[in-house]
């Protein structure tokens, strides 16, 4: 079980469905992976509205199944803004359909974006301003 701090609600949260099942019938890993990708994303465009690409995703281990039912939460925080990338922390958490109140770690993941421009190239996250100052988790 996991503790979550009472303050941090979900970027996403959504219940896991059959189509989104593997071979061996628990979740395909490409699902949250893709999840992981869309909650990070949601964070960075809350620091500034921009055009994100994903340029890396770190440390992805998966330490529990999710099942088909489970309701899974897709925690974002920011660790670190730099000039035109911006580093998320995504923790992925799943409460079991057939275990109410049981909350399980799933993964968690760094995932890094960089800022695009119209030309897509990279472009200042806060131009000519200072980054707002954000705790490291």
């Amino acid at each position: 079980m996991t503790d979550v701090p009472p303050t941090l609600t979900p970027a996403i949260r959504t219940t896991m469905l059959p189509r989104d099942t593997n071979a061996l019938g628990t979740i395909f890993g490409g699902v949250i992976l893709s999840y992981i990708d869309l909650a990070g994303a949601i964070e960075a465009r809350r620091v500034a509205v921009h055009r994100y690409v994903t340029v890396a995703m770190r440390e992805v281990v998966f330490v529990a199944p999710v099942y088909v039912g489970d309701t899974v939460s897709f925690y974002a925080q920011v660790e670190k803004t730099g000039r035109t990338s911006i580093t998320v922390r995504v923790t992925v958490d799943a409460e079991r359909m057939r275990e109410p109140n049981i909350v399980v770690r799933v993964t968690e993941a760094e995932v890094i974006y960089v800022a695009m421009n119209d030309d897509g190239r990279p472009t200042p996250i806060f131009p000519e301003t200072a980054p707002p100052e954000h705790p490291t988790v």
